[in-house]
């Protein structure tokens, strides 16, 4: 895919809004715009959202508010479910709901919604990235006290796999791991938002990924 005279859109949390970065410039979809030539990198990153709806935290979540996004992206990017893992109360379900209110269902919503509004754009999922441990666990859902990161980003691919939606694996090959000290100092300081060099890396393997496609 070219990517000069692009417009993007990126629905995410707060590493997207930039959580973690020195300055707005360095936020992952603004580097890609100012190294590729974007028209548009639109910031649709609000700080806490999780992908499915929340009892807690109503009309923020990306099944929510992804319909209030411009509708002449040529190039959609989601990027979440860190919170859905660290702070979400929504059920996990199973891959046959659609109902919101569980992960799975928020998932087929969300993708679903996705390609019946953008149906000429290219969609792209990014699972989450490594974080370091230490959620309160009180705070977790008791069906998803089993469930690790892993399983939200194993559910993202499995959704996106079913809707032939391209997806970055950052989880796996995003070159972020804050157990190891040398790389949460460089890429990661406080083990969940990664600063600009993380941005930096972010960007690359999203260049790369989208370039490919």
């Amino acid at each position: 895919m070219e990517l000069k005279g692009k417009k993007m859109n990126v629905i995410g949390d707060s590493i997207t809004e930039g959580v973690g970065v020195s300055r707005t410039e360095n936020i992952y979809m603004n580097l890609i715009k100012a190294k590729e030539g974007l028209a548009e990198a639109r910031n649709y990153g609000i700080s806490g959202t999780r992908i499915a709806p929340q009892a807690d935290d109503p009309g923020r979540s990306y099944v929510e508010r992804f319909g209030g996004m411009d509708d002449d992206a040529d190039i959609i990017v989601v990027f979440g479910g860190t919170n859905d893992y660290g702070h979400g109360y929504a059920e996990i379900g199973t891959m046959e709901d659609r109902d919101p209110k569980t992960f799975y269902g928020a998932c087929h919503t969300l993708f679903a919604g996705l390609i019946n509004k953008y149906p000429e754009a290219t969609i792209v999922v990014m699972t989450p990235v490594q974080r370091s441990g230490g959620y309160d666990e009180s705070r977790i859902h008791p069906s998803k006290k089993d469930v690790p990161l892993r399983g939200f980003r194993n559910i993202l691919i499995e959704v996106a796999e079913y809707y032939s939606i391209p997806l970055l694996d950052l989880y796996s090959m995003g070159g972020i791991h804050p157990q190891i000290d040398v790389n949460r100092e460089k890429f990661c300081p406080d083990g969940l938002h990664p600063n600009d060099e993380g941005h930096q890396l972010i960007a690359s393997r999203l260049t790369g990924f989208l370039k490919s496609l």
